[in-house]
């Protein structure tokens, strides 16, 4: 049983944006694979939602602006996401990322907002819309705002939303993922079915040459209480040959995480991962940019 005594069903963003200002107690719901799963199993008994499911001329799609900023909805399913072409032409990476939550039936109903708004560590788009740089426009009845994700998180499954903000858009700019090319790395004992028990994503720009790493990008999931950039990491193989920043990362990512012990995995074996994972993601990285390795 669902136990929900409110439901507001949206007609458009300023009206759902009114019902969140007008009800201390109501928080919004789109796909539902988060939210409906808490309220069946009494966490959040007595909910009061404002539906944006329906929102789709507003809040759903994909598209590419004049200035070459990916626009997407948060409504917008994983599996539109992965499909898109606008996304498969400028951003891939997060495509790839986007077809590992769950399983097909998830993805066909689970939105990227909704990932990015439950604020786990080991949602699957987190790490590479943190190497991308996403930004993240929220809209209340007092205005619009952005905020950068690496500003959205305050702490597991919080972020710096406030309760009556809908998030209505998120951006990647193009000087954000162009030149780039990128690897997204989920380890579960699964294939599908499963939560990161540590999720990386490495987008790297290689030089002209292919043969040395002018810019990069390192974000992980699960390596602590937030989605994060492992920045140390980045600083130490910035202008090193792509063959010897491969060597050097693992341990550099290691010195920037700090991951907990968990039933799914210990803090030691989530070390070893961060490494392995850092490693093996910037050398499928660059060998998708046209380096030789």
């Amino acid at each position: 049983m669902y136990d929900i005594e409110v439901l507001h069903e949206a007609t458009s963003v300023d009206d759902a944006v009114s019902a969140l200002a007008n009800d201390p107690e109501a928080i919004p719901i789109a796909g539902g694979t988060d939210v409906l799963v808490k309220v069946r199993d009494g966490k959040m008994a007595g909910a009061h939602l404002v539906s944006i499911h329906n929102l789709h001329d507003e809040l759903d799609g994909v598209t590419l602006a004049d200035d070459g900023t990916v626009e997407i909805g948060p409504i917008t399913w994983f599996h539109h996401v992965t499909t898109s072409p606008v996304v498969q032409e400028t951003v891939p990476t997060l495509g790839d990322a986007c077809d590992t939550p769950g399983g097909p039936q998830l993805r066909v109903s689970g939105t990227i907002g909704g990932n990015i708004c439950n604020a786990a560590t080991s949602g699957d788009s987190a790490p590479t819309l943190y190497a991308y740089g996403a930004l993240l426009d929220v809209r209340s009845v007092r205005g619009t705002r952005t905020i950068p994700i690496e500003e959205w998180y305050a702490g597991p499954g919080r972020s710096f939303r406030e309760r009556d903000e809908l998030l209505v858009k998120i951006r990647i700019p193009r000087s954000h993922y162009e030149g780039f090319t990128g690897h997204y790395f989920k380890y579960g004992k699964r294939r599908a079915l499963e939560i990161a028990t540590m999720s990386c994503c490495c987008l790297v720009k290689l030089d002209d040459g292919k043969t040395t790493v002018k810019d990069v990008r390192l974000a992980f999931g699960v390596a602590g209480p937030t989605p994060m950039r492992a920045l140390g990491a980045e600083e130490g193989v910035r202008g090193l040959p792509v063959t010897e920043a491969v060597e050097r990362i693992g341990e550099l990512a290691q010195a920037d995480t700090n991951p907990r012990d968990s039933w799914r995995a210990s803090k030691e074996f989530r070390l070893q991962l961060i490494k392995e994972m850092a490693c093996r993601s910037l050398a499928e990285a660059a060998r998708r940019g046209g380096a030789d390795i």
